[in-house]
């Protein structure tokens, strides 16, 4: 794989991803899409200020210094980000919230055994599709942290069983759900 040099700090770099700003392709680094503006009538005006790359080592550094820790944070079982749905956390553990983790129980449940659109599901629950989709593709309710592409033992109580997960995600994928 060959480097790609970032458009906005020339930086240069295989991690540099392509990106689709207005119909242009332009390839930047991982610190300037960090910072891209949430305007696409600002973009061009952002790519044409150009940055020095070395003015941009520190953020760089930090950023694979904290991947770094949260990568061994995952590998150890430990909570990622806030709490999913269905879990609490005391402590520094995520522990399943009584209520909460037999609507999720129910969510699956639901999904798995009618014939049951997201949509529908979400109005039952009060929850957006978006909010529905999370909840049905996350590892977490099995006992699983996701991070940087992999999928890791936790340190946490699953709510679901793997079986369920697993056939919620084969149905997902049967009706073409990402």
């Amino acid at each position: 794989m060959e480097d790609k040099r970032c458009e906005k700090c020339s930086y240069e770099s295989q991690e540099n991803k392509e990106i689709e700003i207005n119909n242009k392709e332009f390839y930047l680094c991982s610190v300037c899409r960090k910072f891209l503006p949430s305007s696409p009538s600002d973009m061009e005006t952002y790519l044409k200020e150009k940055i020095n790359w070395q003015a941009l080592e520190a953020f760089r550094k930090f950023s694979q210094q904290n991947k770094q820790g949260m990568q061994e944070k995952a590998k150890q079982g430990n909570i990622m980000s806030r709490a999913a749905f269905g879990y609490k956390i005391e402590g520094k553990l995520l522990v399943p919230d009584e209520e909460k983790s037999l609507i999720v129980q129910k969510i699956f449940m639901d999904f798995l055994e009618q014939e049951i659109s997201l949509n529908q599901l979400a109005k039952k629950y009060s929850f957006s599709v978006n909010g529905i989709k999370k909840i049905l593709k996350n590892f977490t309710y099995i006992g699983r942290i996701k991070f940087d592409r992999q999928i890791l033992p936790g340190n946490h109580k699953q709510i679901v069983s793997p079986e369920l997960f697993n056939r919620v995600q084969s149905k997902l994928e049967n009706l073409g759900i990402s």
